[in-house]
């Protein structure tokens, strides 16, 4: 597949009932970035990719990620297909799961299905989230490439040698703006006991990257320093800069805030690119 040419910065936006999350998407797109992503687990529909398409004017949008599990072949055709007749090249379809029993067998035939509709969604508008051999191998043969989150640079270098250099990489980097080191850890902690709780492959990927079982179930802090980037700009900024250098295209700033930490927009206004 061919690389996609997506600039190195992207920010992922939570969606909200009132649609303030349009006006952020509008100033994140002054601001330079080069993506909008939006967390799958927050879409109870996908109106809201189609929504921030028809707000902006060239950046690229995707969800991080469809879940197979949630959504349809159709319901991921048609909203393609709408939005390629109003505003072509804007939605890379970010597709990832299901939990389920044999997930390649039902994400390859998913693909299949969107290979097959008239017109097709094809390979190169589409990424897949993968962490494992297997799923980097079926992200870089039927997608436009990988969408990996809760990893390292090193594991970053390592996907890319996976992948090749024609995939596109890009690595969804949880960030939290704050210097403190308690408070930090614990928004940083949130997520993470749910992910490495046992979702999907997260905790394999995670002793992959030599974590010990006690690390993942303590959530220790060298685990969270290694998977979540937090103090003040120059620090996060050195670990988007790392996981580029280690061969990921685009790196995307998943923002965790609580209490008077910074948001997504306030965070992207202090890292413009």
């Amino acid at each position: 597949m061919t690389t996609l040419d997506m600039g190195p910065i992207g920010v992922a936006l939570e969606v909200s009932e009132d649609d303030s999350y349009l006006d952020a998407a509008i100033e994140i797109e002054k601001l330079g970035y080069s993506a909008i992503w939006v967390a799958g687990g927050q879409l109870t529909t996908l109106d809201p990719l189609a929504k921030l398409v028809r707000a902006t004017m060239a950046i690229p949008v995707a969800p991080a990620i469809i879940q197979l599990g949630s959504y349809t072949p159709d319901d991921v055709i048609d909203l393609y297909a709408g939005l390629e007749a109003t505003h072509p090249g804007r939605l890379l379809v970010g597709l990832g799961g299901p939990q389920a029993p044999r997930p390649l067998r039902a994400l390859n035939e998913f693909l299949d299905r969107l290979d097959a509709s008239d017109p097709p969604v094809p390979a190169h508008r589409r990424i897949l989230a993968a962490l494992g051999p297997r799923k980097l191998a079926l992200a870089r043969d039927r997608s436009a490439g990988a969408v990996p989150l809760l990893v390292t640079p090193a594991y970053t270098a390592h996907a890319r040698h996976l992948l090749g250099p024609d995939s596109t990489l890009v690595i969804d980097q949880m960030v939290v703006l704050d210097t403190n080191p308690e408070s930090a850890r614990e928004t940083a902690r949130g997520p993470l006991r749910f992910l490495l709780g046992g979702v999907g492959g997260y905790p394999e990927n995670a002793r992959r990257m030599g974590f010990t079982d006690d690390d993942i179930s303590t959530l220790s802090d060298p685990l969270v320093d290694a998977l979540v980037a937090w103090g003040n700009t120059d620090t996060i900024k050195a670990r988007v800069n790392e996981h580029l250098r280690a061969g990921a295209d685009q790196v995307v700033l998943s923002v965790l805030h609580q209490h008077d930490q910074p948001g997504p927009l306030a965070v992207a206004r202090q890292l413009t690119p």
